[in-house]
């Protein structure tokens, strides 16, 4: 490690060290200290937020155009044409078209698009395509026959991007914005004008309406080749990134977190693309020896639990890729109701925003947020008679102001519940930017992503994931992209001085609460209480237990995952010695640090019985119960990145054996399934806390 380099960690770290230390009351003020600017001015009125807990379907999204006579029921839809009868991809109906799109047909070389919502493009089709994977679960829900993936050799074909085997209608790419914790971004722009970020290889295929007036799905290609917000790459994805798309995604749904869904994985046998990675020779190294420890001089002025967590986070410093490897070319095709962004509406708000705004930027704004309100809140579009449409409202004032209102209390409520969900499983997002944050609340990008091994507050697997988006801080990461969706809602409020001080209470204010509350419920339930205020038996708040165990986790060297599953196997019984024998990473020179570690954690899960086990119950009776809520709250399998690289080793070798393996567990992540506890409930290897492309990556 170079010196300098070490210096400006130690520094880097000591600061998260800091913070690790007061979590405890971090946790409580978790959404505090947002990024405000100037342009957010508003928060929903107390009518509009009355309206908001009004009730309605968990995705709202019907098919603008479908004729009532013409529906037909999910059971009908089973055959791939049948699916294809039910198109009607509203995002190019209600939506502008780049109008240079046609003079730079086909739009598949990087640019500037400086208006419009979207620009056609084909996808570019895989060569030899071949199906390896799908979701049965998914398709079935399509509507789609599971054997058509298999029988149907245009399933294949199209969603490997072939649309002259088989289409749904136009297909398109989008542009959008880049805001990082707040922050308007545009230096990462080719052109440093940010007309240049958008879907650079995602290629939306169409969208189908099922149920028509319930359900409506968008399906995007994930590696389906250049678009003009390419940047000037290949546009591909590889079957590396692809199985770690495709697991993780549905693992997340059958977890039950709001994630985006894949549909399908396509390999090609003959199109590879080269890729920075790291060689057999750096992946041993970083499995040897740590580079620091907590012994090191340049250590000495911490703490000894501060010295023991930098010397841990200095010796997986992260490394740059040393190779660039050939890998084959994949497609994921992932499917959710909408894939509209935080980033899109910050796009046309800031276009609507400038100086030098045209009416016809104002009203592409107006349009952009119409349209995502009738993707993920189609009720607050509902006239007293017929359909919603957005065209209704973005030339209607007061209709569409009165809309956004309950929109951006909606989207701040999907935005908390979502990050805390990820705290609750211990996953950890990695890149969690405005452009990687859908509207409805769903995860997606499963690019840098990573679930814990070791607890550990500051985890990300990305390497320039930074102290923003750890993974204590998503909560904080996910209200700042809830201030970025304020403020591209400011210019539908212009003139409005009530609307605008409403949406700046809730901002300021009001958003706060609505951030933390779901993170207090999330730790709540994996301590076994259906809410973090729920009445104990003791004197002590299910928040105050989190509080008090939160820095035993870190000093323990707990494995999170395994930690509260054993915790919920045997919540009457279970002492600190067995949960450090199953759970703990601390090695064999660490026996005081152990020794202490148990006394307190005994200590604690005194306190915590007392507490979550009520006086009055029958012993037997109360302990099942408690055990059951935490069961359900605690996955016994989650996707460790030591399983996904197993996975996709084999698969690079030609074996999927272990992909679909790990596909079938993931979707009872509650169950025991002692078959394989052996191979996926247990601790990671030291070398995989340590080994690029498994412990962290680019």
């Amino acid at each position: 490690t170079k010196p300098a380099a070490l210096t400006g960690l130690v520094v880097r770290l000591a600061t998260l060290a800091s913070v690790a230390r007061g979590l405890s009351a971090a946790w409580g003020r978790v959404a505090s200290g947002l990024p405000r600017r100037g342009a957010v001015r508003a928060a929903v009125t107390a009518s509009a937020a009355a309206q908001s807990t009004t009730p309605r379907t968990a995705n709202p999204m019907p098919g603008a155009g479908v004729a009532d006579d013409d529906a037909r029921d999910a059971s009908s839809l089973k055959t791939l044409d049948a699916f294809g009868a039910r198109s009607d991809p509203s995002w190019v109906q209600q939506l502008n078209e780049d109008p240079e799109a046609r003079r730079h047909d086909p739009n598949r070389s990087s640019r500037e698009v400086r208006s419009g919502h979207y620009v056609r493009v084909d996808p570019s089709k895989l060569a030899d395509p071949e199906l390896v994977m799908y979701s049965p679960e998914l398709m079935a829900e399509l509507g789609l026959d599971p054997s058509v993936a298999e029988k149907d050799a245009r399933f294949a074909h199209f969603f490997s991007g072939d649309v002259e085997a088989f289409s749904l209608g136009p297909t398109w790419a989008t542009p959008y914005a880049l805001s990082i914790m707040g922050e308007p971004m545009t230096h990462n722009c080719p052109f440093g004008t940010g007309n240049g970020y958008g879907d650079g290889r995602a290629v939306s295929i169409g969208e189908v309406v099922v149920d028509p007036g319930s359900r409506r799905y968008e399906l995007q290609l994930k590696g389906g080749g250049r678009t003009p917000f390419c940047r000037g790459a290949d546009g591909r994805a590889v079957l590396r990134s692809s199985i770690r798309e495709f697991l993780a995604s549905e693992a997340m749904h059958f977890l039950g977190v709001p994630t985006t869904r894949a549909l399908s994985l396509v390999v090609s046998s003959s199109e590879s693309v080269r890729r920075p990675w790291y060689s057999d020779r750096a992946r041993a190294a970083a499995s040897g020896d740590p580079a620091v420890t907590e012994d090191d001089p340049r250590l000495a002025r911490f703490p000894a639990e501060v010295r023991r967590q930098l010397a841990r986070q200095l010796s997986r410093q992260p490394r740059d890729p040393d190779v660039a490897i050939i890998e084959q070319a994949a497609i994921t095709t992932r499917v959710a109701p909408s894939f509209v962004r935080v980033g899109h509406l910050d796009l046309f708000a800031r276009r609507a925003s400038a100086p030098t705004a045209t009416d016809e930027q104002k009203r592409e704004h107006r349009m952009m947020v119409a349209h995502a309100i009738f993707r993920e809140d189609r009720d607050l579009l509902l006239p007293p008679r017929g359909e919603a449409s957005p065209a209704d409202i973005v030339d209607d004032g007061p209709a569409l102001r009165a809309a956004a209102l309950v929109f951006a209390r909606r989207v701040a409520e999907r935005l908390a519940s979502l990050a805390a969900e990820w705290l609750r499983v211990g996953f950890a997002q990695g890149n969690f930017n405005a452009d990687n944050c859908l509207v409805g609340g769903r995860t997606m990008d499963y690019g840098p992503f990573g679930f814990l091994d070791e607890y550990d507050p500051s985890f990300a697997k990305w390497v320039g994931s930074g102290d923003h988006f750890a993974f204590a801080n998503q909560p904080r990461a996910a209200q700042a992209n809830f201030a970025t969706l304020a403020r591209a809602l400011v210019p539908v409020f212009a003139g409005d001085d009530e609307s605008l001080a409403a949406l700046k209470k809730l901002v300021e204010d009001e958003s706060s609460a609505i951030f933390q509350a779901p993170v207090d419920r999330a730790f709540a339930r994996k301590l076994g209480f259906d809410d973090a205020d729920a009445p104990t038996n003791g004197n002590v708040s299910p928040k105050e237990l989190w509080r008090q165990l939160e820095p035993l986790l870190r000093r323990g060297r707990f494995d999170y995952t395994i930690f509260f599953r054993e915790l919920s196997q045997a919540p009457a019984t279970v002492d600190a010695a067995a949960l450090a024998a199953k759970a703990s990473y601390l090695s064999d020179d660490s026996a005081d640090e152990a020794s202490e570690v148990a006394a307190d954690l005994d200590a604690w899960l005194a306190a915590w019985r007392e507490a979550a086990l009520p006086a009055g119950d029958t012993p037997t009776d109360a302990a099942g119960a408690l055990r059951t809520r935490m069961l359900g709250a605690n996955p016994k399998y989650v996707l460790r990145e030591w399983m996904l690289v197993d996975a996709y080793e084999a698969a690079i070798a030609g074996d999927f054996a272990v992909a679909k393996g790990l596909h079938e567990l993931v979707k009872t992540p509650y169950d025991e399934h002692p078959d394989l506890e052996a191979r996926y409930y247990r601790r990671a290897e030291t070398r995989d806390l340590a080994k690029p492309g498994t412990a962290f990556m680019t």
